[in-house]
């Protein structure tokens, strides 16, 4: 016992010296594993610890590799050192080691300097003059260690200061005399240690007050480090000098005198105003630091200040330029820069306390300086002193007042930003009231008007914004939003918070609303004065008395004017709109009463039209409703107020406010329509003619928008002064032609061109435009004769600009609809020189003979839109449009439809119109209706290029374009049949009528209707069809709408006589019911199926047509079946079919022989494969349904052609006479033939795989053509799908499936050879016949991976297509079973391979059948022996997948398979055995498994350390499953078996592999209940046993551990025996877990003498894989276990340390008192006293 028991202890101590060690690890978990249990046991004995850590650091660093985690284990230790142990003389070797480390550096390592340190504080908290003294003896000369030693005690300082502060004294008399000495480099780190001392001589004074720590000597020494900082080191030139001088004297100067501080303060003040100049981390150091300088030097309770005020100036004018710098709010000033201006605040306070009313007057001053930053960084200071000076300042507040309005115009970003912050303080403690306040108002407003525009205009921000170039902000723009933001928010807070402001802003803000340079903060004032009307709705003063009693005012016109003219932009910041309208409503009291009351009605309604600026951005529209609906707005005011000198007064409010607004504005073209609304009111001739004068005057003709504007309004003008405004219009145009004439001359003259005159003409064109349209219809006729009589229009198309021409185009296009406006008013004239206008509106539009589509400007598009408007009024007037005319303005419009969908303006405008005009020019062409039917075909057939484009959005417009034209040709047919009215127009954006003067009634009576033959019903049916099944929703729908019309317009046509007998009127009148059913279910966008609307509407087509129109729409079908789109190509071909399959017995010989030739030559052009199979069965439908010879004589012919002259493989889209072939298969009187043929090739071709198989068939060209030919018959039988051949394949499935199958093994092997020709081939045919008898799934095994040539994976294809066709076709199985079952004798391994793995798959469907049953098991039970692999693996599958029913007959018989291959000698064939028994236990009775148990278990045990992870998830899977049968007899063995494995099974929790993990948590979960341990369930249903992290795992193994250490000292020992044994596995991961494994296991237990036999060998093994382990997952787990074990034991504790506790003599036999005695070491480790004596002395030779 004695040896044992030393054993032990050296095993503890070796392995305390091999945790130090493994601080040294190359790897980092390793060595934070070992710092973390060094740590853990370092309180158990201190003294070992540290021990052993003094004999590593012997070497220094250059030996070990890691001082830092040796000095903080080290610090540890001596922080857990009782008082009696920590011995002068132990704690100065201690320290000794640290400070010898530090010294022999001479660089400066944060990391293990820091620990170092970190060790000397910690001996200094139980002896701080011995760690001082230790430190002291460097301080004799120089050293490089100095600055560490000074860290050292700095961080004693702060971490001690109630210990530190009393030994300042000796500190300072030991620092001082080396200070004169002390190079540069090193003084930040002397200033940061005086700084930390004085820091801790504060906290001392705090927390005893009463004791005083310095005395004379100490205040003295204090004096002279304070006199060095300032005289020597603060003059330093590097920074990181100066700087952490200025720290330290921030904190000392509390500490000195009063006469001394004095004395220095002209020092130490300009060295800290110049850091804090500096960047933003010296400036808040130097800031904070002057502030502790200002409160000890003015603030003390010691004396009066010590610096009078004007030696307070100089800080003063350092730091208001510093503090004007947070006005910036840049993302760098956030965090220190804040933090340094709240400091600099801190320093104006406290000068503030001091003199307040000095420091008043210095910064009202400093706001008069010329220095933008000082100004800046004054009204800053003001604005954060003036809450907590109230009382002081409150003498100053007029000139405080004074000194604001002076500042107030000042050009300044900076300046005006802080005016803005301090106004609102300002007024928040009542220091504005009065005119001052105004002009505070008036500031906000001006700077609240800031537009977007300018803070887009860079010169604005130059030139007004930063004059002084050293303040300009770096972010300028984000500058003056800010100052927006902030004076907008300022204004609303003075009227909403602010009562005393009310009197100011109350009727004053109303003077803000006119000026037009507060235009932009309309919106803020708006809001200001609802806020204060609310206010005063509860007071008595009426708030037109109050308006009244103000002479400065504006004027209730002035404000009515300004405010409709500024609704103009609904969707201006700050919803101005909205606004308007609510100030509006409130201020109705200042106008008539007839107008208040009318507001309350309206202004709701206009609010709801811009209450979401989102749905308003829809409608591109939105700005003109909103302009009509302000006109309409003041049209309404004005007749409601009915009051002539109101309407006059508000008529110059207009007038005057023209200044207000920029001409390129769009308020200043409202205003001109407002005036010219408000003129329309007035009777007065001469003021009328006066403010015409007037808008001309203050108009400009060269910008559009104000162009536009001045013409509206001079029409509502004309509207009731129509001479007076066509007089105003003729000597504007007089003056034109001369200005035309100077400019012609100005081309022969050296002289400057004048002025265009392009403006002058657009304007006047719009002018006279509008006037026509406002004016009374029943004075403009003649006007308009004489206007277009004298060519007058002539004169304007010389104009160039795009603007110029579109308003040329918009007067020509007003001047047509004033003569429509006439003539619905009953007053109709033809418009004279119609044609001449419609001339000047093509030139204008640029599209005459040029028909280049690559200009679309949206200038361009624009005039074209505009112009086919124009078009459109004009083809609707009379004369009637003549022929040459109708051809030149279609040429000239219709390739429109091939421009692209952007911009949005083609198709909202461009296209729209050109619809229109097609219409109108349909019903102004011809005399009759046959011209006219003539005039729709034509242009029916100038559309087709667009209908059946491959652009989606042409087609789109090409189908609109019809079914206008078609409306309106039946509308002009409409006397022929009642049923007329039931298709309105297609919806449009825009939509005008544009049947004009001349109406379908005023047709004269002898009109002659067209007949049926006219509408080429065929041909043109022919070309509609394939879009009723577009991809297309909108073209679907409008093309059914186009059919529905034809033959809507068809049946109210007369009919030739030769014809009249095929057309059965009753059926007719049927099938276009039929089609107005289609017609309405489609408008109702109802969710139909888009097939079956095809589908009715081709049945009534097929009805509808006579059989003429039949064949020549037969004729017509190569286009339709070859369309551009192919979803509507293949609806065409279905449609064919159709009509042939309905009235194909209609057909003549001739007419089915060029329709077959039709049909093969789409055939033949369609290259999509599904396309073509469509045309094929059309040809099938049309041999079937007509004479077949005839069909059969055209294909044939081809296709001897073919053969003859092509490659057929080569062919594009493959052969068509194949898929011909394939075609005729799918009918029962067609395929007749072609099935014997491809049955013979059916019986042949099994034979030539054989041979191919074999190798006896080589690569010849013969042979494989011969096989080529035979897979393509083979493929076109399986996919013909007819009767016979179908029937064909039912009959025979048994025996193509097992032969496929075997084929598909064989030809494998031929793939791998690289003749993978072979294999597609029969893939495709495979694939084939899974089409043919409907199994998908299994044509889609085959596709994914048909071709796969590894073993496993086709294996894999072979069992998935059993399955497949298993479950599709379940009663096939037994004669497929019954071939395949014979196949596994073959010779060949593929053939026997693909059998085995059909079968595996087919017996689980063999239920039904126990005969075959009984033969297939005993099949696979002979192959198990087969010399595959392969098969014995896919016979035991197979015998594991018997039917539950029959299982338990054959159960002992796949048992014992089972059993004998878990010992296979292939590795795959014990996987696949491991996987078959979970399978079949789920079946399994008790009796079946109880004589075979223990011998699985046996073999699952020695599976589980497989390194195939799969091997050993599933083995301990099995033992989970087993667990089921541990019970009766078996029981005892069961669990002598649970409990051997159960050290492997915990090890396996953790593995690295997720699957492993997964198998070990089930099985312990279902092993746990048998094992009768307590608790151990409600540790699995904790969270840690599902965790994956390591620190879980290992609590788990704590938790499970301490409740196995309570079992049985047998069952625990043969624990401890497998978890040792799990040291030695393969896998890292699992050695580390049997290290925390066994650690746990023996910290647990409470037998001293059992686990003494383990310690040692358990120390030994994890020390050596401490040392030779090359997995750092092991070190570390190695040293976390022996950490837990030393902690555990007391073995420590009986160590003694080789240091001497008393003196050098000291040793081993010297009795001292904290060794233990022999008996106490006894009572620890279970030894004799002896041993514990020999233990003692070992200790110490071993250490």
């Amino acid at each position: 016992m004695a040896s044992s028991s030393a054993a032990a202890s050296a095993a503890a101590l070796e392995a305390v010296q091999v945790l130090v060690a493994s601080l040294a690890d190359d790897s980092p978990v390793a060595r934070d594993a070992a710092l973390a249990a060094l740590r853990e046991i370092a309180p158990l004995n201190p003294l070992l610890v540290l021990d052993c850590c003094a004999t590593v650091s012997r070497g220094g660093r250059r030996r070990f590799g890691n001082m830092a985690g040796l000095f903080l284990v080290m610090a540890s230790a001596v922080s857990a050192l009782d008082r009696w142990d920590a011995e002068c003389e132990f704690l100065r070797k201690i320290a000794k080691i640290a400070t010898a480390e530090i010294v022999s550096s001479k660089e400066f390592n944060v990391d293990w300097q820091r620990a170092a340190a970190s060790l000397l504080v910690a001996i200094g908290s139980h002896d701080p003059d011995l760690m001082m003294e230790e430190i002291f003896l460097y301080f004799s000369g120089p050293s490089s260690a100095l600055p560490a030693m000074l860290q050292i005690l700095a961080d004693f300082a702060s971490a001690e200061a109630l210990q530190f502060t009393p030994r300042l004294k000796d500190v300072l008399l030991r620092v001082l005399p080396i200070l004169g000495s002390v190079r540069d480099g090193q003084r930040p780190v002397f200033a940061n240690a005086f700084k930390c001392w004085c820091q801790a001589a504060w906290q001392y004074l705090g927390d005893a007050p009463s004791e005083l720590p310095f005395d004379t000597d100490v205040m003295s020494f204090m004096n002279s480090v304070f006199e060095l900082l300032i005289k020597v080191w603060m003059g330093s030139r590097d920074l990181k000098v100066r700087l952490s001088s200025v720290e330290a004297l921030g904190e000392m100067v509390g500490l000195v005198t009063r006469s001394q501080l004095k004395s220095a303060l002209p020092r130490i003040i300009p060295t800290m105003l110049d850091l804090c100049k500096k960047d933003q981390e010296v400036a808040f150091v130097a800031s904070h630091s002057l502030h502790n300088l200002l409160n000890a030097s003015l603030l003390s309770e010691s004396g009066p200040p010590l610096l009078e005020f004007e030696e307070l100036t100089v800080i003063l004018l350092t730091l208001l330029p510093l503090a004007s710098v947070n006005n910036s709010k840049d993302e760098h000033y956030v965090s220190k820069g804040l933090k340094t201006y709240n400091e600099l605040q801190h320093c104006f306070l406290v000068i503030g306390l001091a003199y307040p009313e000095d420091l008043c007057l210095f910064l009202l001053n400093k706001c008069k300086s010329k220095d933008e930053a000082s100004i800046v960084g004054a009204l800053g200071t003001i604005k954060h002193l003036l809450p907590r000076l109230l009382e002081s300042w409150h003498t100053k507040q007029a000139l405080l007042v004074e000194i604001v309005n002076s500042l107030l115009e000042d050009q300044s970003l900076g300046i005006r930003m802080a005016l803005a912050e301090l106004i609102v303080v300002m007024a928040s403690h009542c220091y504005l009231s009065g005119h001052p306040a105004e002009l505070a108002v008036k500031f906000l407003v001006r700077h609240s008007a800031i537009t977007d525009d300018d803070l887009n205009d860079p010169s604005t921000l130059k030139n007004e914004y930063f004059q002084d170039k050293r303040f300009e902000m770096k972010i300028s723009l984000a500058g003056l939003s800010e100052l927006r933001a902030v004076c907008e928010k300022g204004l609303l807070l003075l009227a909403i918070t602010i009562p005393e402001m009310e009197l100011v802003l109350w009727p004053f803000i109303l003077k803000l609303i006119i000026p037009k340079k507060y235009t932009g903060a309309v919106a803020t004032v708006c809001k200001c004065i609802t806020e204060l009307c609310r206010h005063k709705l509860s007071q008595t003063n009426p708030l037109h008395t109050e308006f009244n009693a103000s002479n400065e005012i504006p004027s209730p016109e002035d404000l009515f004017a300004r405010l409709v003219v500024l609704l103009h932009n609904p969707l201006s910041r700050g919803q101005l709109a909205t606004q308007i309208l609510t100030v509006l409503c409130y201020l109705g009291p200042l106008f008539p009463r007839n107008l208040s009351l009318f507001l309350q009605d309206e202004v709701p309604k206009m609010k709801a039209y811009i209450s979401d600026p989102e749905d308003l951005k829809q409608d591109s529209t939105y700005q003109e409703i909103w302009d009509d609906m302000i006109i309409n707005f003041l049209a309404e005011s004005l007749d409601v107020v009915n009051d002539t000198e109101w309407v006059i007064s508000l008529g110059d409010a207009f007038a005057r406010q023209y200044d207000l607004y920029a001409i390129s504005d769009g308020h200043s073209a409202l205003l001109h329509r407002c005036l010219g609304m408000l003129l329309q009111k007035v009777d007065d001739r001469i003021y009328v003619r006066e403010k015409i004068d007037w808008m001309c005057r203050h108009s400009s003709m060269s910008i559009p928008i104000n162009r536009l504007g001045l013409a509206q309004g001079i029409g509502l003008v004309a509207a009731a002064h129509l001479d007076t405004v066509l007089e105003k219009l003729k000597n504007i145009l007089d003056n034109a032609g001369q200005s035309a004439i100077k400019r012609f001359l100005s081309f022969f003259s050296l002289r400057t061109k004048v002025e265009d005159v392009d403006d002058t003409y657009a304007a006047l064109a719009l002018m006279y435009g509008y006037a026509a349209r406002y004016a009374p219809s029943t004075v403009i006729e003649a006007r308009i004769n004489a206007l277009v009589g004298t060519n007058m229009l002539g004169r304007l198309l010389h104009v160039q600009h795009p603007t110029a021409k579109q308003a040329v185009i918009t007067a020509i296009d007003l001047l047509g609809q004033a003569v429509i406006s006439a003539a619905q008013m009953g007053i109709s004239f033809p418009l004279k020189r119609r044609d001449q206008l419609l001339e000047y509106v093509l030139t204008l539009m640029g599209r005459d003979q040029n028909n280049d589509l690559t200009d679309f400007s949206t200038e361009l598009l624009r005039t074209q839109s505009l112009a086919l408007s124009a078009c459109t009024t004009l083809v609707s007037l009379e004369p009637r449009l003549p022929m040459e005319t109708r051809n030149r303005v279609m040429k000239a419009t219709l390739g429109f439809f091939a421009l692209p969908t952007e911009p949005s303006i083609i198709d909202e405008n461009l296209v729209t119109n050109l619809i229109i005009l097609l219409g109108a020019i349909l019903l102004t062409s011809g005399e009759d209706g046959r011209s006219r039917a003539e005039q729709l075909l034509h242009i029916l057939r100038q559309l087709d290029p667009y209908v059946s484009s491959s652009a989606e959005h042409q087609r789109r417009r090409g189908c609109i374009a019809v079914q206008e034209v078609l409306i309106k040709f039946r509308n002009l047919c409409s006397g022929g049949f009642g049923a007329l009215g039931s298709y309105p127009t297609f919806t449009m954006n825009k939509q005008i009528n544009q049947g004009g003067p001349r109406s379908s009634s005023s047709l004269p009576s002898a009109f002659v209707l067209p007949n049926r033959d006219s509408l080429s019903l065929g041909e043109r049916t022919m070309a509609y069809l394939p879009r009723c099944a577009d991809t297309d929703a909108e073209v679907r729908k409008v093309a059914i709408q186009i059919i529905a019309l034809f033959f809507n317009i068809s049946l109210s046509l007369p009919k030739q006589k030769a014809y009249t007998n095929d057309i059965d009127l009753e059926s007719s009148y049927s099938a276009l019911s039929s089609l107005e059913d289609i017609v309405s279910t489609i408008r109702r966008e109802e969710s139909v199926d888009q097939t079956e609307v095809f589908h009715r509407v081709v049945s009534s087509v097929c009805i509808l047509l006579s059989k003429d129109e039949l064949v020549v729409l037969l004729y017509s079908c190569t286009l339709a079946t070859c369309d551009k789109v192919k979803q509507s190509a293949d609806a065409s071909i279905q449609a064919i079919i159709m009509f042939i399959s309905r009235r194909g017995k209609e057909l003549r010989e001739a007419d089915v022989s060029r329709t077959t030739q039709c049909l093969l030559s789409s055939a033949v052009s369609i290259t999509d494969k599904h396309s073509r199979q469509e045309v094929l069965n059309a040809i099938s439908c049309l041999a079937e349904n007509t004479n077949h010879i005839v069909v059969f004589d055209e294909v044939l012919s081809v296709a001897g052609r073919d053969i003859c002259t092509k490659d057929i493989p080569r062919i594009r889209g493959g052969w068509a006479i194949q898929d011909v072939f394939y075609a005729f298969s799918q009918h029962k009187v067609l395929a007749l033939l072609f099935l014997e043929y491809t049955l013979s090739i059916l019986h042949k071709e099994p034979v030539a795989i054989n041979d191919s198989e074999k190798g006896e068939i080589t690569s010849s060209s013969a042979d494989d053509c011969i096989l080529q030919a035979t897979m393509f018959a083979l493929n076109a039988f399986v996919r013909g799908g007819g009767k016979i051949g179908k029937q064909a394949v039912e009959q025979s499935y048994p025996s193509v499936l097992s032969g496929l199958i075997l084929k598909l093994g064989s030809l494998h092997g031929l793939a791998e050879l690289g003749r993978n020709e072979l294999l597609r081939s029969l893939l495709i045919a495979f694939q084939s016949f899974c089409e043919c008898v409907g199994n998908t799934e299994m044509g889609k095994i085959l596709a994914r991976a048909g071709e796969q040539t590894e073993k496993e994976k086709w294996i894999d294809l072979v069992q998935e297509v059993a399955c497949s066709s298993s479950v599709k076709r379940p009663k096939e199985v037994l004669p497929t079973c019954v071939i395949l079952s014979k196949a596994l004798n073959r010779n060949q391994r593929a053939e026997r391979e693909a059998a085995a793995a059909a079968l595996s798959e087919f017996i689980r469907h063999s239920e039904k059948e126990p005969t075959l049953l009984e033969q297939m098991v005993e099949e696979l039970c002979q192959h198990v022996s087969d010399d595959s692999q392969t098969v014995r693996s896919l016979c035991l599958r197979g015998l594991v997948q018997i039917p539950e029913s029959h299982m338990l007959k054959y159960i002992q018989q796949v048992l014992g398979v089972i059993l004998a291959l878990l010992e296979d000698p292939n590795e795959s064939v014990q996987l696949t055995a491991v996987q078959c028994l979970l399978t079949v236990l789920n079946l399994s009775g008790q009796d079946a498994v109880d004589p075979i148990l223990i011998n699985l278990l046996i073999r699952l045990r020695n599976l589980q350390v497989s390194m195939n992870t799969k091997m050993r998830s599933n083995a301990f899977a099995a033992y989970g499953a087993l667990s089921a049968y541990g019970v009766g007899l078996q029981r005892t063995a069961f669990l002598e078996q649970i409990h051997t494995i159960l050290p492997r099974l915990i090890l396996h929790l953790h593995d690295d592999d997720l699957s492993v993990r997964l198998a070990c948590r089930n099985t312990f979960q279902l092993l746990a209940p048998l094992m009768e341990i307590d608790d151990l369930s409600s540790l699995l249903n904790k969270q840690y046993f599902t965790s994956d992290r390591r620190s879980d795992y290992e609590d788990f193994i704590r938790d499970l551990t301490r409740q196995l250490c309570q079992l049985s000292t047998a069952r625990v020992d043969s624990y401890l025996e497998s978890a040792i044994q799990a040291f030695d596995a393969p896998w890292p991961i699992i050695r580390a877990n049997a290290i925390c494994l066994v650690s746990c296991m023996l910290s647990f237990l409470d037998d001293q003498r059992f686990i003494a036999p383990y310690f040692s060998q358990v120390f030994a093994m994890l020390v050596s894989r401490m040392s030779q382990s090359s997995d750092a997952i092991v070190r570390a787990a190695a040293s976390s276990a022996l950490g837990i074990l030393i902690k555990r034991s007391n073995m420590l504790r009986l160590l003694i340390s080789r240091f001497d506790r008393a003196d050098s003599s000291h040793n081993s036999q010297s009795g001292d008192s904290n060794t233990k005695t022999p008996s106490e070491l006894q009572e620890v480790t279970g030894g004799d006293p002896d041993d514990a004596q020999n233990n003692g002395h070992g200790s110490r030779s071993q250490t």
